[in-house]
């Protein structure tokens, strides 16, 4: 059982730092101003069995998926960007819809409960919480532990799913937090700082986007060498 608890410690210390559930409420916050609280608990929820699934699956068949499609980390993470810096745009120069005009505000208020705009899969879980650099990190987890096998079987069998629960379980427990927080800064306030993380998230997408050129350049001019 101290083994077990020793693997859960250790992979919840080096996926959690990488998914960094606060970004993602920050994202959660940016994206959600049309949505009622029941809502917005729903995506907080979705998001969470989405990362689930995502790193589970990352674990157990990540590398044969990867190889199969011919996908490189290099690519994930030049994707993961693009994604990242097309949202950041959306969130910073946001469109002026029908539903914000005077004449339609007490119908769009009737409207906003059918809200139907899903954002638990992308970017909450994914590129946001389960993106490349987690993906990347849990396919060379999995092959290090099945090369040393440094716990007995059933700890190697048990600990991965109790990792990936409970990095879900915290991420719900802090998108849940986001409710709280949009009530403190009020509509202007979630306004200014869904800004404000838009350009942050266009910062961070690029950032993406140069680390997986500047990742080519390394392996081309390696080749060469």
């Amino acid at each position: 059982m101290l083994d077990l608890l020793k693997a859960v410690a250790i992979g919840l210390a080096a996926i959690l730092p990488l998914a960094n559930p606060l970004t993602t409420v920050a994202l959660m916050m940016g994206l959600s101003r049309g949505m009622d609280e029941a809502e917005r608990n729903r995506q907080a929820l979705r998001a969470s069995i989405y990362v689930f699934v995502i790193m589970a699956v990352a674990y157990y068949v990540g590398q044969l998926v990867m190889n199969v499609f011919g996908i490189s980390i290099t690519g994930l993470r030049i994707a993961g960007g693009l994604i990242v810096s097309f949202i950041g745009f959306r969130m910073l120069f946001p469109e002026q819809r029908l539903d914000e005009t005077p004449e339609v505000e007490r119908r769009s208020e009737e409207l906003r409960q059918h809200r139907t705009e899903d954002i638990a899969f992308i970017p909450l879980a994914m590129p946001s919480t389960a993106g490349p650099g987690t993906i990347a990190l849990i396919i060379s987890l999995a092959a290090a532990v099945r090369d040393e096998r440094p716990y007995a079987e059933w700890v190697m069998l048990a600990a991965p799913p109790l990792v990936f629960a409970l990095a879900s379980l915290i991420l719900l427990l802090c998108l849940r937090s986001a409710t709280r927080i949009m009530r403190v800064l009020g509509h202007s306030g979630v306004e200014a700082f869904s800004r404000l993380m838009g350009f942050l998230l266009v910062c961070i997408g690029v950032q993406f986007v140069v680390n997986g050129i500047y990742e080519i350049a390394a392996e081309v001019q390696a080749r060469l060498a």
